[in-house]
């Protein structure tokens, strides 16, 4: 096995989660937090769709697929298109309101399928490629993926979490 075969197989593993999570889950379910201050599955859902989209992009050189495909515009959300969720307030989070799961699956897959292609066409050198040396040590592209993956799959196992009890 490949390791971009491992990566490949965590991030289906995430899709296929985001997919129960989000199966059947209408607007109160989505934009229900647990206390004030939290987030809500709209929330993680999108915010680990951003996290992905905004670090597969980057490290592929391309644009996002939140704005190159109109996913910011269709979702419509108060806040600038360049957001991810990442260090925002409770305030702002808060403002990531949806009202049909369908838009949060649809960007989720449609940021899934450029990830898969992506790594598809990786080699196992490519995952040593030094991509950030703003750390020590460097970040390599391998790191960064698995960034991406954990990130993924602590905000979506959060959101199943808050499926269960609200269900």
């Amino acid at each position: 096995m490949r390791s971009t075969d491992v990566l490949l197989d965590g991030l289906g593993r995430v899709s296929e989660n985001v997919h129960a999570v989000l199966d059947g889950a209408g607007p109160e379910v989505l934009n229900r937090a647990p206390a004030p201050g939290t987030n809500t599955i709209a929330w993680l859902v999108w915010h680990l769709t951003r996290v992905q989209d905004s670090h597969i992009a980057d490290v592929a050189g391309t644009d996002e697929v939140w704005v190159a495909q109109g996913w910011a515009d269709r979702f419509g959300l108060p806040l600038a298109a360049s957001e991810t969720g990442y260090g925002q307030s409770a305030d702002d989070a808060a403002r990531v309101m949806v009202e049909d799961a369908a838009l949060l699956r649809d960007y989720y897959d449609a940021t899934h399928a450029v990830s898969v292609d992506y790594i598809e066409a990786l080699s196992d050198s490519d995952l040593d490629r030094v991509i950030d040396t703003n750390w020590d040590p460097p970040v390599t592209l391998g790191v960064r993926l698995v960034s991406v993956l954990d990130d993924d799959a602590q905000h979506i196992g959060q959101a199943a979490y808050l499926r269960g009890m609200f269900s």
